[in-house]
């Protein structure tokens, strides 16, 4: 928190813009997936430059369920717009299919926009999509993904707002038409192009050849995934522009929970997990106590004098 959560940066889209016209000289720009506001926090106290809103998280964490297309577009949108107000990084939010038609996918923009997201994901996939990295995925015709693309950029309100459109096509029809696809969703108006899921790195270096000279490329280092996950020093050398991290997050939180949870269960207190926990007064000022406490004495300044 800066100040207050409303005087955050007011144009985070015109900085990850920015950000993607310098990764040349920069290298790419590295966006762990947060899940709720919290794991956006701890990312922007890690360092990094960006957050990604990832809609699998968001559905494990909201529904307690796997990414199959269950969480709407307002659903998506409010946990997009709790992640812009815990952070002052830039947020790339998953938009899915955009949730419908073309017409959707235009209040599905005003809706992301609203919530103060610097770029939307766009994909694809046949309603109600699946996982990248899960079996049995389809996709639209790409005409119909061409209107989607340009329905975007015609409800985008924020000229520097980045639209990402993401195609699922080497799983259904392999990588030369994922190439073609990509191609026609740049023209179409899309800002950065992302290519799902290829599943070896002569791929991803095919990918890479055919795009990223054009275009950002992202690079999705799904965790577990069916994408090998090479080295950032190579996708540098490839010339990707985005690189996603999206559940390692997530991952990593379920194993701790599962971790103090067994002890509990076996011990009946969670006393043997708790030198691997923050302290109770670390983990206040990681969600930003301090700041709290300041603007207290700030605004309210008969409470620092009557606090016992």
């Amino acid at each position: 928190m800066k100040d207050l959560p409303a005087f955050h940066d007011t144009h985070p889209a015109r900085r990850l813009r920015a950000a993607l016209a310098d990764v040349s000289s920069t290298g790419p720009i590295i966006a762990p997936g947060a899940y709720d506001a919290l794991s956006a926090r701890l990312i922007e106290q890690a360092g990094f430059g960006a957050v990604y809103l990832t809609g699998f998280g968001a559905t494990a964490s909201l529904l307690g369920m796997p990414d199959i297309g269950l969480l709407t577009g307002t659903e998506m949108a409010d946990q997009a717009r709790r992640l812009v107000t815990a952070v002052g990084l830039p947020v790339i939010a998953d938009a899915d299919t955009g949730y419908g038609n073309a017409i959707n996918v235009a209040r599905t923009v005003a809706l992301y926009e609203q919530a103060g997201v610097a770029g939307i994901q766009l994909e694809d996939q046949v309603a109600p999509k699946k996982c990248g990295h899960m079996s049995g995925k389809a996709i639209v015709p790409v005409e119909e993904m061409v209107g989607k693309i340009h329905a975007a950029v015609d409800a985008r309100k924020q000229a520097d707002t980045v639209l990402i459109a993401r195609t699922d096509a080497i799983a259904v029809d392999g990588i030369d038409a994922a190439i073609e696809r990509a191609h026609l969703y740049r023209a179409a108006g899309a800002d950065v192009l992302f290519v799902e899921a290829p599943t070896s790195e002569t791929d991803i270096e095919k990918l890479a050849g055919s795009l990223a000279s054009d275009m950002p490329l992202v690079f999705n280092w799904a965790e577990g995934g069916r994408t090998p996950g090479i080295g950032l020093d190579r996708i540098r050398e490839l010339g990707f522009a985005l690189v996603l991290y999206p559940i390692a997050t997530l991952l990593a939180a379920t194993s701790a929970l599962q971790a103090v949870l067994a002890d509990i269960r076996e011990h009946g207190t969670p006393s043997a997990s708790l030198p691997s926990m923050p302290s109770f007064d670390d983990f206040t000022d990681t969600v930003g106590l301090p700041e709290i406490l300041r603007l207290e004495k700030r605004y309210t300044p008969e409470l620092s004098s009557t606090a016992v």
